[in-house]
């Protein structure tokens, strides 16, 4: 028999002060049983039964736990590598604050929502990075997503092709626990403007190997200036750069992959429309473990003692004669 809880200060204390009180209580009806010339019969049936039943409570407390039983334990997930943008046009206002600390807030409730899944970070521009591998470790990600700005890769224009290509080695990788490809996802967060020349065919890659492509458009199609240090980026003849949601390409290279588009703008937030499409995919078994469990039987002894009580109901004592 193993126990919910050990047997600490706590029970110690509340065994003692009843002890205490009923020796007290005890002594008590003996000298009234002696006075009277009562019959002790019945004060020893009521001695033992409450005993019992306390000590009953007390076990049930402890939460004892005992026979032998096998469950299996199965790990269900996805492999999603996300894709963040941060050309510098992720700095715009257009969603406020800027479309970058939106995206930011967003991951975070990404992360939450597939806590069973492993979960990649790739940063990119106009080149990819690898900011996390796959893990199981919210916290990490958390982190790595708190950390993200535009200064972090080289601002020479936007190209989906490299974070398209990484993440379809690393989902392809011995790294990479799933054989199924349906349970692998990538999420392309960007503004949708892409300068790329070959992203096609990175993309005709995926649909190759029957790996969906996500992609989620920040921004509005009104546009706004572009955030610096020193106040808006302008081009070489000094005019002030206004960006828009290319929502286009971003829908293309969705449906091309068997994926969908999703968007956030100035009046509407599809994150909640992404999670759930991403959780309808069907996870693969990472995992199955056969594990001894017991459980916690304190209502077998709880119900001992309900009997008890009213036992000791039934039982009279009487200790005034007429």
């Amino acid at each position: 028999m193993t126990w919910y809880r050990s047997f600490s200060g706590f029970e110690l204390l509340v065994l003692s002060l009843f002890i205490i009180l009923y020796l007290a209580y005890l002594y008590r009806m003996y000298r009234i049983g002696r006075i009277l010339k009562i019959s002790l019969r019945a004060l020893t049936i009521k001695t033992v039964l409450r005993t019992a039943y306390f000590l009953l409570f007390l076990i049930a407390l402890l939460g004892p736990s005992f026979g032998d039983t096998s469950r299996e334990v199965k790990a269900i997930g996805k492999d999603i590598m996300i894709c963040v943008d941060l050309s510098e046009s992720m700095n715009a206002n257009d969603i406020q604050p800027t479309r970058l600390t939106k995206v930011k807030f967003e991951l975070k409730n990404l992360v939450d929502a597939f806590n069973s899944d492993r979960i990649g970070l790739i940063i990119f521009s106009s080149e990819a990075f690898m900011q996390c591998p796959l893990t199981y470790d919210q916290g990490a990600l958390n982190l790595f997503i708190e950390t993200l700005g535009t200064n972090l890769v080289p601002n020479a224009g936007t190209d989906f092709g490299p974070p398209i290509d990484m993440a379809l080695e690393k989902l392809s990788s011995e790294e990479s626990t799933s054989t199924e490809q349906k349970s692998k996802v990538i999420i392309l967060i960007s503004d949708g403007e892409d300068f790329g020349e070959n992203t096609l065919d990175f993309v005709s890659k995926l649909e190759e190997n029957g790996i969906k492509l996500f992609t989620l458009g920040v921004g509005t199609e009104s546009g706004s200036r572009i955030k610096t240090n020193y106040g808006f980026k302008t081009d070489k003849n000094g005019k002030e750069i206004y960006t828009r949601l290319n929502a286009k390409d971003l829908k293309t290279l969705a449906i091309k992959t068997g994926g969908k588009y999703f968007e956030i703008n100035a009046e509407n937030n599809d994150i909640e429309r992404l999670i759930n499409a991403i959780n309808s995919i069907e996870g693969e078994l990472k995992d199955a473990r056969i594990i001894d469990v017991s459980a916690n039987k304190y209502y077998y002894f709880v119900a001992l003692a309900l009997i008890l009580i009213c036992i000791d109901l039934l039982v009279g004592l009487k200790t005034i004669y007429l």
